[in-house]
């Protein structure tokens, strides 16, 4: 597997939970002061295209590590619960780093 294939899920996990995090606290500050509806709508609107990215990344990455259903359900579910994708990426990071072979080697061999 490419390594690209693995930085662009780890990009997009730890976007997703960053603004998964900012979404929460834009939240908090909605409905608990009723402040910042602009905000919150904009940040919502951001972590929504970013988390169907970051699905499309998991996703890849599932089907080429050939994870099975329950796992891959797991890492995309991740991406939904405040602070777990970070725990989940660097588990995934750990489990597929031996597999990672760099582009520039893959191409040699062919």
């Amino acid at each position: 597997m490419k390594k690209s294939v693995l930085t662009r899920y780890r990009v997009m996990a730890y976007v997703t939970a960053v603004m998964l995090l900012v979404l929460c606290v834009c939240m908090v500050f909605k409905y608990a002061f009723d402040m910042g509806k602009d905000l919150t709508f904009a940040v919502s609107q951001i972590h929504g295209v970013l988390f169907i990215i970051y699905l499309v990344f998991a996703f890849d990455l599932g089907t080429k590590a050939k994870w099975n259903f329950g796992k891959l359900l797991w890492v995309l579910i991740a991406g939904t619960i405040p602070t777990a994708a970070f725990f989940v990426e660097r588990k995934v990071v750990r489990e597929i780093g031996p597999q990672v072979t760099d582009g520039a080697a893959q191409l040699s061999k062919a």
